[in-house]
């Protein structure tokens, strides 16, 4: 009889483009062999973010593991059943042991199994004719999802955009190099996979997957383009809000949904002359359409994740490109970021049960939690100023010889770009290209902040003064003032801004606020991932929370439901404790998650699990209701 490759070369070529780790537990659920969870059969563990393709496998245990998934593919395609189709609980974590080449907690075998459909939960749902509807703030990744859980929850919403078409920041940033730095098959909807055509998707694939997603969900039936919200105040007596836009309209629903963002308003330090400069100044999120930077001088302010992507991207169309950078980044290596996906892989995807699944599984391990118990602060560790605890002081090294690899021979640059914090401190970058564009001859890292912008360039704090043409401000964002500058008014006409003041956000599980009834916020304070991981991963958490809690809301007909002030404390007493013991608190550097008092306000201190755990069913106890009223 023949062999599997001869039947079906075109699979058997696609094997040859596969994870391995990722093939091993899909044998295991096609063909019931335990055998396969064992030696010679386990990889070895990815070293850092690596996507650890070859597994650490002989050549010849490979191409065993390959024929294997063949012959089991075309068996099943031919009408066998899978062994195991749905694996959970101990089974499930042993497969995500053997997937990873570590040992994975046991806790995570109920999240594995609801993301990757082995125990789907039902999703929650409304009664017709239920008294709910919402106003949602914002097209971007997290409105979509909200418009198309809340669809599917039967919740009539409306969604009101100010951009002409979804994306939110992938709409708007349309920088040269922009894209994202979580892989390509993690920084997507789990409901919604794509052949993805690089590991790391560059701005215009997200954004159109973005758009694919809106189509496939008919979500712009739901959205008014074009319209800002400027203000929303809760009526306590109709307890409805009432939504006003710039044009003065007013739009009233029982719920308003904030997905604004927090990388959605950019934020220009206060740099004397900003407004003197005879050249073309502006924010890296407002790139102009018809900027053409061919044999100009550019000078870049910030070295942060904006910059790290611009600067390679242009490097060599200017005349000279010059960085200021105040602190240097931590960076890290990934062996497959600039590597295309081969159409061979999408084959793969299509036709191998359960491979897409193990692939993201895998990605989410190595993305998401895997690196958390790192960042605690061991209190007897010996070196504090430069790492928290042995396992940190571990990936510093890793990451300076990589640096000090790329760098070689550039022991200027070595010095200028070795950071004297410890690593994860600020958030992580991948190395784009980063190193190799500042070895250029047209390239200058200048380490000083800008102290005053000329009408012919800059000037640095150190008196450095750059000659330029154009000023590209990579300054980030104002992440700390949420829903700013919309004015937000809850009970009593108090407003938001004035309870969090103007950097001390903060929310029960990041989503909700004593005093705002039916207010609920996506991307909310405590909720940024810093640790790593997909943001879509804890959108999802949140959209989820809150339409089961609308859920519970139409169930027990109830016209509001507030989070009690002590429960909402509770929560921020445990959540500023969390964030005591980990590594942003650390004194040796600054970074946009904490506020000038030190308070970590925007970086979540679980795991995405324990987050997962938190916000996966509400709880109407943790609230004060309100019955609707008879008329």
């Amino acid at each position: 009889m023949a062999d599997g490759t001869s039947l079906d070369p075109v699979l058997a070529r696609a094997l040859e483009h596969a994870n391995l780790p990722s093939l091993v537990p899909v044998l295991v659920q096609l063909t019931g062999d335990r055998r396969w969870c064992r030696e010679p059969y386990r990889p070895t563990r990815s070293r850092g973010m690596d996507n650890n393709d070859g597994g650490g496998f002989a050549d010849e245990v490979a191409a065993e593991i390959r024929a294997a998934v063949l012959d089991a593919v075309l068996a099943h395609e031919a009408g066998a059943p899978a062994a195991i189709p749905a694996p959970t609980g101990e089974l499930l974590t042993e497969l995500l042991t053997l997937a990873t080449g570590e040992p994975a907690p046991p806790e995570y075998a109920d999240m594995l199994a609801e993301d990757l459909g082995f125990a789907p939960e039902p999703a929650p749902s409304v009664p017709a004719g239920a008294d709910i509807d919402a106003v949602v703030i914002g097209a971007g990744v997290s409105g979509m999802l909200a418009a198309i859980k809340l669809r599917e929850a039967g919740v009539e919403h409306v969604v009101l955009e100010k951009n002409t078409e979804v994306g939110g920041g992938w709409w708007e940033n349309t920088y040269p190099g922009a894209g994202v730095d979580t892989p390509s098959h993690l920084y997507s909807y789990s409901f919604a996979p794509r052949d993805w055509s690089t590991h790391f998707g560059k701005r215009d694939e997200v954004e159109q997957y973005l758009r694919e997603v809106a189509d496939a969900h008919d979500v712009r039936r739901s959205v008014r383009f074009g319209v800002e919200v400027v203000a929303a105040e809760y009526d306590e007596d109709a307890a409805v809000w009432r939504v006003r836009t710039a044009d003065g309209e007013v739009v009233t629903a029982r719920v308003l949904i904030s997905a604004t963002g927090a990388l959605n308003r950019p934020k220009l330090p206060a740099i004397p002359g900003l407004d003197t400069f005879d050249g073309a100044l502006f924010h890296t999120a407002q790139w102009p359409d018809d900027l053409d930077l061919t044999g100009r001088r550019v000078a870049v302010v910030g070295a942060g994740a904006s910059a790290m992507q611009v600067v390679p991207a242009i490097a060599g169309v200017p005349e000279r490109v010059t960085v200021y950078q105040r602190s240097p980044q931590w960076v890290a290596p990934n062996d497959v970021y600039f590597a295309p996906i081969d159409t061979a892989v999408h084959e793969l995807m299509r036709r191998v049960p359960y491979y897409r699944a193990w692939y993201r599984a895998r990605l989410a391990w190595n993305f998401n939690d895997r690196v958390h118990p790192s960042l605690q602060v061991d209190p007897e560790w010996e070196h504090p100023g430069r790492s928290v605890n042995a396992v940190n002081d571990a990936h510093r090294r890793v990451f300076t010889r990589y640096l000090e690899a790329e760098l070689e021979g550039r022991p200027d640059l070595v010095e200028k770009s070795l950071p004297d914090y410890p690593p994860f401190g600020k958030r992580m970058l991948l190395d784009n290209g980063w190193y190799r564009a500042l070895r250029r001859d047209d390239v200058e890292l200048v380490t000083e902040g800008v102290a005053e912008v000329t009408p012919t360039g800059l000037r640095g704090d150190g008196g450095t003064e750059t000659p330029a043409d154009v000023v590209v401000m990579a300054t980030g964002f104002h992440t700390h003032r949420y829903l700013w500058p919309i004015d937000i008014r809850g009970r009593g006409g108090v407003g938001l801004a004035d309870v969090w003041g103007p950097e001390d956000a903060r929310a029960h599980l990041g989503i909700t606020v004593p005093g705002f009834p039916n207010l609920f916020i996506t991307c909310g304070p405590g909720t940024v991932l810093g640790h790593g991981g997909s943001y879509i991963t804890i959108a999802e958490c949140q959209v989820r929370y809150i339409v089961d809690l609308l859920a519970r809301m139409a169930g027990e007909d109830l016209r509001a439901v507030e989070v009690r002030p002590e429960v909402e404390q509770e929560y921020s007493r445990r959540h500023d404790e969390a964030h005591a013991r980990m590594l942003w608190t650390h004194p040796g550097m600054t970074n946009w998650y904490r506020n000038d008092a030190g308070r970590v306000v925007s970086t979540m201190p679980w795991r995405i699990v324990d987050y997962w755990r938190m916000t996966h069913e509400a709880d109407l106890a943790e609230y004060a209701t309100e019955p609707r009223r008879e008329h």
